[in-house]
């Protein structure tokens, strides 16, 4: 397994949360990608689109959809938040139930309906004791959608899907999962979670590029989303040119409205046969093994755990607190020592995967123990 990843030994890689890392076989498809267009062109354009169709195959065995007809391929998160947001048939005076304390993304997409008379309404998860509990009683008769992150960016808590989907579906209300932090860590089940949106950008866990990303869309709901974008690439009668009668596609492929992203596509495919082969069970089960180790090292120093301890509150983020310590200038001393992490909410973000060597994560608290005391703080 670890001839996917050959970190440089002197780097503790503990940010798959922030960009995840290739495996070697990723690194390897895009240079064959690029020696293939350097040498013949577009010669293979149509094995190219045997890969796209494959990724879409394999997105759709991921979270459990029924078809890859319902896959779409976005730029990215942002996107294809934008595309539900924008697509809604919205009334004023409708609201938007989410979580005060998430990622930019989930938040000023939501907010910038303003303009149509349609109000943000975030949950203040620091102050909340049952997070899906308060969420659900945030949620009134003007309530249209209930928008969250599978796990918060920040302090790694993750929510109960299930349950909000059930309530959500049970009183009309639309249900969008932002599962970027979760998907390629957790198993995920769209259907069973009853979402009526998923997204997620393929950089973070699911060992990707930056550019490509999953939007899903129930196959109910898929005719009700006012398109936004439009092109050649959005239409049922993809390819033929000289037609001038048009419909959009009856596939989530109405949403892509432009030329594929095919070197983005050879390498997210390659990342998901890894994951495939390794089997979303076992990868879950050897994270919360690492998880685990994490926490009891953080724990054992007396540091303040951002993160709930509870496994079935958390996935692959471990955020913690030193009291005393400020954490943006012990962040950046961290990162000039290769140990990669991030900041996020007033403390220190690890995020290991499922095939970071428990050494490495001792490697990196002993590093942790030697800056603190190289400031007179251990």
């Amino acid at each position: 397994m670890h001839d996917e990843f050959p970190l440089d030994p002197e780097l503790c890689h503990l940010n798959h949360a922030a960009v995840g890392p290739w495996p070697r076989r990723t690194a390897e498809a895009v240079s064959r990608f690029a020696e293939e267009n350097a040498r013949w062109g577009s010669l293979a354009y149509p094995q190219w689109l045997a890969v796209e169709q494959r990724l879409r195959e394999r997105l759709a065995r991921l979270i459990g959809a029924v078809s890859p007809d319902e896959i779409a391929l976005a730029k990215n998160t942002s996107e294809a938040l934008s595309v539900i947001a924008h697509g809604i048939d919205w009334r004023p005076g409708q609201t938007v139930v989410g979580i005060a304390q998430e990622f930019p993304s989930n938040r000023i997409v939501w907010e910038s309906l303003a303009s149509l008379g349609v109000t943000w309404r975030g949950l203040d998860l620091d102050a909340s004791a049952d997070p899906e509990a308060d969420l659900i009683a945030m949620c009134d008769g003007n309530t249209r959608l209930l928008a969250v992150s599978w796990v918060q960016y920040a302090s790694g808590r993750r929510l109960d899907l299930e349950r909000l989907g059930a309530h959500c579906r049970a009183h009309g209300i639309l249900f969008c999962v932002d599962a970027i932090q979760g998907l390629g860590a957790l198993p995920c089940d769209v259907r069973r979670f009853q979402a009526d949106f998923m997204v997620a950008d393929g950089h973070k866990w699911l060992l990707g590029p930056e550019g490509l990303a999953l939007l899903y869309v129930r196959p109910e709901l898929r005719d009700t989303l006012t398109l936004r974008q439009f092109g050649w690439h959005m239409v049922e009668q993809v390819g033929d040119f000289d037609r001038t009668d048009w419909s959009p596609a009856r596939s989530a492929r109405r949403f892509e409205c432009g030329s594929p992203n095919l070197l983005g596509t050879h390498a997210l495919e390659a990342s998901l046969s890894l994951i495939e082969e390794i089997g979303m069970d076992r990868i879950w089960s050897r994270l919360q093994e690492r998880t685990a180790h994490l926490i009891a090292s953080i724990e054992g120093r007396g540091f303040e755990l951002m993160t709930p301890a509870d496994p079935g509150l958390r996935a692959g983020i471990i955020s913690f607190r030193i009291p005393g310590i400020p954490a943006e200038p012990l962040y950046r001393e961290l990162m000039q020592r290769k140990v990669l992490c991030a900041c996020r909410g007033g403390g220190i973000r690890f995020s290991p995967h499922f095939y970071t060597p428990v050494a490495m994560i001792d490697r990196a608290m002993e590093i942790l123990d030697e800056t603190l005391a190289s400031r007179g703080s251990g």
